[in-house]
């Protein structure tokens, strides 16, 4: 089997390390995690499952692929525990293990008052373009909430 010609299928700036001429700059800005969400991607809290929840919630964001479950323990009306487990880009992982902890020792109906804009104060910011990320953490705490309530109220 005859090796494959390398520079017929990469552009040379991966090849040889060089920018192709006439080659643009990215279009997208360039992004910038700070050290707390770069912390919450590399050692993410509450990472894990509950077995018998209380609240369950599996949530997605089909326009980029991530995925996050999550299980609450609630007593008196407040979490008690919160783990998650996800699949997603950094931005998604870090806002969920800060949503995550936001949470912990909440009362309910405060956690239900959570926003995405409060994970991503609480981290010191993401990425504009990565915003959205921070949406699947809150979604899914309240998701399991609702799922909590449902549970509770004994309706099917």
């Amino acid at each position: 089997m005859q090796p494959e010609n390398h520079d017929e299928h990469c552009p040379a700036e991966l090849s040889t390390g060089e920018p192709v001429a006439g080659a643009e700059a990215p279009a997208e800005p360039v992004l910038f995690y700070n050290e707390t969400v770069i912390d919450h991607f590399t050692n993410p809290r509450n990472v894990g499952e509950i077995e018998n929840a209380d609240g369950f919630a599996l949530v997605g964001d089909p326009t980029c692929g991530d995925q996050m479950k999550l299980w609450i323990r609630v007593e008196g009306g407040y979490i008690l525990d919160v783990k998650f487990k996800s699949f997603g880009c950094p931005g998604a992982i870090a806002t969920s293990s800060m949503a995550t902890m936001l949470a912990m020792g909440m009362h309910i109906d405060d956690v239900k008052m959570l926003t995405d804009d409060d994970v991503v104060r609480a981290l010191g910011g993401i990425p504009a373009n990565k915003e959205h990320c921070s949406l699947m953490g809150v979604g899914a705490l309240h998701a399991a909430i609702r799922d909590y309530e449902q549970r509770s109220s004994g309706q099917p």
